[in-house]
């Protein structure tokens, strides 16, 4: 698949926040990874992480925060068990995978 224009992140330690990068033409879209969970609010939310090739070679890669698909994109969602829940840490502000309740 690919995208026409997406927006990645880059968590900074530091600052405690995601840091954009935008991407403002067509890519290819190399590997997209992440999960839905259960947030504190009992619905379902998105974590992903993606790859993209740009058209001179180059890589790319972080959080996937927006994109805008052209022409296609091919995704293939595995069940994980109804358990995995994210609740919100208080100490880093991030939705982390809560192992005692799975």
């Amino acid at each position: 698949g690919a995208f026409c224009r997406v927006t990645l992140a880059y968590f900074d330690w530091e600052r405690g926040e995601y840091l954009p990068i935008p991407v403002d033409e067509q890519v290819e879209v190399l590997s997209l990874t992440g999960d839905i969970a259960i947030g504190d609010n009992g619905k379902p939310r998105l974590h992903l992480h993606v790859a993209i090739g740009k058209r001179d070679g180059s890589a790319w890669g972080g959080h996937l925060l927006r994109a805008e698909v052209r022409p296609t994109l091919e995704v293939i969602l595995t069940e994980s068990p109804p358990r995995l829940r994210r609740r919100s840490d208080p100490a880093t502000g991030l939705a982390l995978i809560d192992l005692e309740r799975a």
